[in-house]
């Protein structure tokens, strides 16, 4: 097809189209927003969770509360998602797609779980540490081997984009402690947990099926 006037060589005026069997995404955005909300509904009820009431409670001093949350969930997060990095460039795409798809499917039976704390976690830390250094202390602890933490290595290995899986996993961590540090007991009493859990079982449960079915053709 001959270049139409004033058309620079080598430019199409066709737009370009999307190649067969692909259709158009954002993996990045997708990574963020499954992220937060995944763990935004799992964190719901969670040890963390409650990890975050009794220290507002015994405190009394939410804004050093809510910091010292963001820094142990960034740290632990970051650490978290480079482990799931770092399955996902050992294992092949094969192995990989069951091993996560099989991590999600166990996620969803986890989820219905409940969790209970040992107050033994933060008992005389504050004299230590100061309210600050014992949030972050104790939370980063807590969240070692938790719902959370176990969500976020899957979600790395899963999604290529570490920056937003850790970023959405954080903000989801936030926005359901925050609350609770604010407002306490209030808002634990007001959620109806069995059915925030369900919501998050169901999302792994589908998030494990698609993965092993591999739609979207990912792996």
């Amino acid at each position: 097809m001959p270049p139409v006037a004033g058309e620079r060589p080598g430019y199409s005026a066709v737009p370009a189209t999307t190649a067969p069997g692909r259709r158009p995404a954002n993996p990045t955005l997708e990574a963020f927003l499954v992220s937060t909300g995944i763990v935004a509904l799992g964190e719901m009820g969670d040890k963390t969770q409650l990890l975050a009431l009794l220290l507002a409670a015994r405190f009394r001093k939410p804004v050093p509360i809510v910091l010292g949350i963001l820094v142990a969930t960034l740290a632990n997060h970051a650490l978290a998602g480079a482990l799931g990095g770092w399955i996902a460039a050992l294992l092949g795409p094969t192995w990989l797609r069951w091993v996560i798809g099989g991590s999600f499917l166990a996620m969803a039976v986890w989820m219905m779980v409940p969790d209970r704390l040992d107050d033994d976690e933060v008992e005389g830390g504050r004299q230590r540490f100061g309210v600050f250094g014992t949030t972050v202390l104790a939370f980063f602890l807590a969240e070692m081997g938790d719902k959370t933490q176990i969500a976020t290595v899957a979600l790395a290995a899963r999604y290529s984009d570490l920056l937003q899986v850790v970023a959405g996993t954080t903000l989801g961590m936030m926005i359901s402690n925050v609350p609770a540090v604010f407002l306490g007991d209030a808002v634990a009493r007001k959620v109806n947990m069995k059915l925030v859990h369900g919501i998050a079982a169901a999302i792994f449960a589908l998030l494990g099926v698609l993965t092993l079915a591999n739609v979207g053709r990912l792996f």
